[in-house]
């Protein structure tokens, strides 16, 4: 293993680029939920909102039963340019769509889907170049969904050419996040130009071991046979069945407690910019300790703030619980490959990781709706918070 150099850390360059393009929509879904039941959908419950935003996180995860073994025989280039081509094509529609079923299939099948192929190509590529340094490379090629997430969030309305609102509206979040649907459509045009540019450069994403030609399934369930690995993706299923919920609510949450939309909305951004710093520590700490040394004591205080959470009232309780969370939650996310990548042999991390990622998908799909459900049939978030906790 190379374990650095030019060519190694460009190539963790482009994989963070890739990182960038998916997550950037996916990390700042709690935006998307907030502005979609204040405007476009509010007439649908939070609960079917969510599942939009639900299946593109499922998606994002669930291809890896396919892809993983594609990546291993080398197919590498052809489901990589697809994929960016179909997330391309979602983002543009995105903001054309009116009603909820084209939301649910552009945002939340096409862009999940899309999202899913790149990530799971992109995601064995760093155990080719690293090995000793893997958890830092790991670190820093997650870093851009932090960045992307943070910023997401941060597009203002331009007042002077969007179109007038009523006086009611504009004390919404929706109104400060786009203020019309005009303004919509060109946020989402914006993002699909900005993606344009990224996808050009981890395209270029390569890997270093020859392809293995060894015939085999796309589900090896030999590697269950491993207590280790089975132990780890069921882990996995459980923390995603809650990991989503907090990022997914805590805009809606803050406005409900009082706490002016001026700052509400800037939540997800709190914790998105926040989770860059838990990439990089944590990286840093698993090459010393062992990813699981890192990530069991951050995956425990995400469920204490989880628990937390719903029981904030002050602004300076929701700040602290985005900051914290952040931090902890780009501990897991950066590392969730990392204890995987070293169960098996690097010919076989495309299937390894392909697998884990489509059992985590199955958490993922369920989790943020069974929060939404828990939370119209109670009117609030206090049991919303001890399930996902």
């Amino acid at each position: 293993m190379p374990d650095g150099g030019l060519r190694a850390w460009l190539v963790i360059l482009g994989v963070a680029t890739g990182v960038c393009a998916t997550f950037r929509l996916v990390n700042a879904w709690g935006v998307f939920q907030a502005y979609y039941e204040e405007t476009l959908l509010q007439n649908s419950s939070p609960s079917n909102i969510a599942w939009i935003g639900s299946i593109q996180y499922t998606l994002n995860f669930l291809p890896g039963l396919a892809i993983g073994r594609l990546f291993d025989m080398g197919w590498f280039f052809t489901p990589l340019c697809g994929g960016s081509l179909l997330l391309l094509a979602a983002t543009f529609l995105i903001g054309e769509c009116t009603r909820y079923c084209e939301f649910l299939l552009c945002q939340g099948f096409a862009v999940g889907l899309s999202c899913g192929i790149i990530f799971n190509v992109i995601l064995g590529t760093p155990a080719h170049w690293f090995k000793r340094r893997l958890g830092l490379a790991l670190g820093f090629s997650s870093i851009s969904s932090s960045i992307g997430g943070h910023r997401l969030p941060h597009r203002r309305p331009n007042t002077h050419t969007t179109r007038r609102v009523s006086d009611s509206s504009k004390s919404t979040i929706g109104n400060r996040y786009l203020s019309t649907h005009i303004r919509f459509k060109w946020t989402m045009r914006m993002l699909g130009l900005i993606e344009m540019c990224i996808v050009e450069y981890h395209c270029r994403i390569r890997r270093r071991l020859s392809p293995n030609r060894e015939p085999g399934p796309f589900i090896d369930l030999r590697a269950f046979a491993s207590a280790a690995y089975m132990l780890y993706c069921a882990a996995d299923f459980v923390a995603f069945l809650g990991f989503y919920t907090v990022l997914t609510y805590i805009d809606v949450s803050a406005t409900e407690a009082g706490i002016p939309s001026s700052l509400s909305f800037y939540l997800v951004a709190i914790a998105n910019g926040c989770s860059l710093i838990g990439r990089i520590a944590g990286g840093v700490i698993a090459d010393k300790t062992g990813p699981l040394t890192v990530m069991i004591p951050a995956t425990f205080i995400n469920g204490i703030l989880t628990f937390a959470w719903p029981f904030a009232k002050s602004t300076g309780a929701y700040i602290a619980i985005a900051v914290i969370y952040g931090m902890v939650n780009g501990v897991f996310v950066s590392l969730v490959p990392g204890p995987i990548m070293q169960m098996g042999r690097t010919q076989r991390i495309g299937v390894l990781v392909g697998m884990s990622s489509t059992i985590m998908a199955l958490g993922a799909v369920a989790g943020p709706p069974i929060s939404g459900a828990i939370n119209s049939s109670t009117g609030g978030f206090k049991f919303v918070g001890i399930y996902a906790g």
